[in-house]
């Protein structure tokens, strides 16, 4: 398949753009960054280090977009939405890795999918969307007299906070144990714990590719449940796992747990 990569200067576009070469049956379309970003116009192989490939960073999705099969974003959130309107236009399948987008974003971009399919994942690992079934049947069992917090570290540049893994991973305890997570979410904290908050902690460091622990915390007893990327291939994998499953989808916005098989109905 023909794919664009959205973000391309990025530590994940770059990721993703060495995985593409490295596919059997996957070539780079395109490269996409913000106008006026230092990339522009420089070979995206050679910038991701994985040698020229003769296809040079662009700065217009709506200039090559029809040349793929499918665009894979992970930008910042109004640059994704900017390409979901295109996607939409061209009925093109989008991938989102983008964490961070609001919730009127997430509103438009349900109104956009109308028109064509979308995979929205704030982790793409495989693990990640493994360990998500396993908390929320933990969740239930758990539900009286323990405690949970959700502790995330990632590199000092991530932008958003809690990460977007951490808030999926809180949102899947609170839904499993029929609460509201905007009513029982807390982030940080001072002074005392109250009764049946999900604590939400951020640690930003060096260059931590991501760390997610959940808590669940007993009298006496505690369960710590710990996912660890060593690599971002792990989630670019799965971003190009998912551009081969959206592109063969009916219209519709979609996530890893559908692209994997994993939803419950």
């Amino acid at each position: 398949m023909r794919l664009i990569m959205s973000g391309a200067a990025g530590r994940m576009g770059q990721c993703i753009i060495g995985l593409i070469q490295r596919a059997g049956d996957c070539e780079l379309a395109g490269a996409i960054e913000l106008p006026g970003h230092p990339a522009v116009g420089t070979d995206a192989g050679s910038l991701a280090g994985c040698g020229a490939v003769g296809v040079n960073v662009s700065d217009a999705l709506e200039q090559v977009i029809d040349q793929a099969d499918a665009v894979i974003d992970f930008s910042l959130p109004a640059g994704t939405m900017s390409n979901a309107k295109i996607c939409a236009e061209h009925t093109t399948p989008l991938v989102i890795g983008t964490t961070g987008l609001s919730s009127t974003q997430i509103d438009e971009l349900q109104q956009r999918v109308r028109t064509f399919p979308c995979v929205l994942a704030p982790n793409m690992s495989i693990g990640i969307n493994v360990l998500l079934n396993v908390l929320a049947e933990m969740a239930v069992v758990l539900q009286k007299d323990y405690d949970v917090e959700v502790v995330e570290a990632h590199h000092r540049f991530k932008q958003d906070a809690p990460s977007g893994t951490a808030l999926a991973m809180a949102k899947t305890i609170a839904k499993a144990q029929g609460r509201d997570f905007d009513q029982v979410g807390i982030y940080g904290r001072q002074g005392e714990r109250k009764p049946g908050e999900i604590g939400m902690q951020s640690i930003r460091a060096g260059d931590i590719v991501g760390d997610h622990t959940v808590y669940f915390a007993g009298v006496g007893e505690r369960i710590e449940i710990t996912h660890r990327a060593q690599s971002r291939e792990t989630f670019a994998y799965g971003a190009i796992q998912a551009a081969r499953w959206v592109s063969t989808q009916p219209p519709g916005l979609y996530d890893m747990q559908d692209v994997l098989g994993l939803k419950k109905e």
